[in-house]
């Protein structure tokens, strides 16, 4: 059940709306089911003696009896109130119920006061009501309705556990603002695909991604076609900031202006400034010219950054672990405008519902996440990857470990009672398991061709590596088709000079497995990564090399314990 609380200047105009057709004819049968006193309400959908001034006059009197210089600007209170897809139907009678503990809860109008506020619940849909009220008591006075949204949203979680409908997760006043039914509604008129606030919010978000200071900030605002102005003080020095969308104008012909923190709590200049200020990045000018020709090395380069990020949420350090899922998020950004058409659809949802998981109040301020917000900027730099051969691999390698660090964060928040923020993270890894699986099906199916390609010799000797560094889990990992992929990964790595079995135990005590959705794939891309392979199957070598390989290997399995220790864990020795 989800109560919207905004507020608004004309009563008339808002029941014209609720009274009328709906803008798609979706209003059936509007009427009151309560009010603040039904012998007061005229119900213009159910009395054919009531119409719409009526009722406005009824509701507007309080105010009207105030001096102007008194009145309220904006007198009129709006609440629409949902319940949750796949939620029964409330009758009428409960309807009205939620709506007088609702009013109640937010200080409107308080059960026996009989000086509140005056108000009234419109139905016209089977899963909402709208609860509207004039912010004048009886009494001339305004009523105390200090945090109303939130009082609203504690009522709901109750009347949900008491009516047995959904208990959705509770606030924590660290969620961006949702765009207003006003918004919404300009949105529609105006074709826009979203209100201008969420496309700002995510347009803002994803130019501070990977930036060093606050010029390249506001630089990236601009480039990004945004309109931005910055408050100054006398000293020249920037105080804040506003950005609007171009062509997005109010009545008066004036652009739309929202402040950084209008946008998302994180997104003020001071929160902004702070982040920048906890990691500041290396801007060297030839490390940005380097960035630029390789989009594979970054990426490559940012999944284990990404898969400290996540043994950190398994840590007890609280701090880092906030900064780390705040880096996250700003490689998740970077690489939604960075990727192929094929991926980026739900990269930049995967971005969009992680930036929820970024807040909470635990504070990151002291901690340093340098490394992984540099990795952010390295893939901005290298601009858009291809998709395909070793850029196309290196992407699946870096979302494989993305998706294991938002599990990660789905612990971590659900261990603290972050239920919003697990939830985004839990979106969010739904997001990254799509991309991963269109970004990874060409790399590992070449891995899998070459795999089922090797002799079966070679397979059970790679088989045997797997019995003995994975005792638990290699019947899992033979019985999965994702083995050949692994068996080839094995196969370069020992041509590269790597004993199998080492190599299996090191990439397993790097990091557990427990948390990975398929466990091959993950072996598949650590052990890659470990051993510096490309992140595409190289070709098999000749016959005359596999011959030579196989030679080796035999010579190799003839050298004793000793010498093999003596030539160290993971090198075969050279003969």
């Amino acid at each position: 059940m989800v109560p919207d609380i905004s507020t608004g200047g004309r009563t008339y105009g808002l029941l014209a709306y609720l009274y009328g057709p709906g803008r798609r004819d979706e209003h059936t049968d509007p009427h009151l089911v309560a009010s603040w006193l039904p012998e007061l309400a005229p119900d213009p959908g159910r009395d054919p003696d009531a119409n719409l001034k009526q009722l406005t006059d009824r509701l507007d009197l309080p105010v009207l009896a105030l001096p102007k210089e008194r009145r309220p600007a904006r007198h009129v209170w709006h609440c629409p109130v949902r319940t949750a897809p796949g939620d029964r139907h409330l009758t009428d009678a409960e309807w009205a119920q939620v709506a007088r503990r609702i009013m109640h809860a937010t200080g409107i109008a308080e059960e026996g006061d009989s000086q509140a506020c005056r108000w009234i619940a419109v139905r016209h849909a089977e899963d909402h009501v709208h609860l509207v009220a004039t912010l004048v008591r009886e009494d001339g006075r305004r009523p105390r309705r200090h945090q109303d949204g939130m009082r609203a949203q504690a009522e709901c979680r109750r009347i949900e556990a008491e009516f047995g409908l959904q208990v959705l997760n509770p606030g924590d006043r660290t969620a961006a603002q949702r765009p207003t039914s006003a918004e919404r509604s300009k949105a529609e008129r105006t074709g826009r695909s979203e209100p201008s606030r969420e496309t700002l919010r995510e347009s803002v978000r994803q130019a501070l991604a990977g930036a060093a200071n606050d010029e390249e900030f506001f630089h990236r605002i601009r480039e990004a076609g945004l309109r931005v102005e910055r408050r100054l003080a006398p000293s020249g020095d920037t105080l804040g900031y506003k950005v609007a969308l171009p062509g997005d104008r109010n009545r008066d012909g004036k652009p739309v202006w929202f402040s950084g923190s209008k946008l998302a709590p994180d997104l003020s200049l001071p929160k902004i400034r702070q982040r920048l200020a906890a990691g500041p990045l290396d801007d060297d000018p030839s490390r940005a010219d380097q960035d630029r020709h390789r989009p594979a090395h970054n990426r490559r380069t940012a999944a284990p950054l990404v898969e400290r990020a996540a043994a950190t949420l398994t840590a007890d350090d609280e701090e880092d672990a906030a900064a780390q899922l705040v880096g996250v998020g700003e490689l998740l950004d970077a690489l939604a405008q960075t990727s192929p058409g094929s991926t980026r659809g739900e990269l930049n949802q995967a971005a969009r519902a992680f930036e929820r998981a970024t807040r909470s109040h635990i504070r990151a301020e002291r901690s340093d996440n340098r490394a992984i917000r540099s990795a952010a900027r390295g893939i901005l730099r290298a601009g858009d990857a291809l998709g395909r051969g070793e850029d196309g691999g290196a992407t699946a390698m870096l979302l494989s470990t993305l998706v294991l660090a938002t599990v990660a964060a789905v612990h971590w928040h659900s261990a603290r009672g972050h239920a919003q923020q697990a939830a985004a993270a839990r979106q969010a890894a739904q997001h990254l398991r799509a991309a991963y699986r269109s970004s990874s099906a060409s790399p590992l199916g070449a891995m899998r061709d070459q795999g089922r390609r090797l002799t079966p010799r070679t397979r059970r000797r790679h088989a045997d590596a797997v019995r003995s560094a994975l005792p638990g889990r290699a019947d899992q990992i033979l019985a999965d088709p994702g083995w050949d992929a692994v068996a080839a990964t094995l196969d370069e790595a020992e041509r590269a000079g790597h004993e199998p079995t080492a190599l299996l135990q090191g990439a397993i005590g790097h990091r557990e497995l427990e948390s990975a959705d398929n466990v091959t794939d993950v072996l598949v891309w650590r052990l890659r990564r470990t051993v510096n392979l490309p992140a595409r199957a190289r070709s098999a070598p000749h016959r005359h090399g596999a011959q030579t390989a196989s030679i080796r290997h035999g010579a190799a399995e003839r050298t004793d314990p000793a010498t093999r220790a003596a030539d160290g864990v993971n090198r075969r020795p050279r003969r």
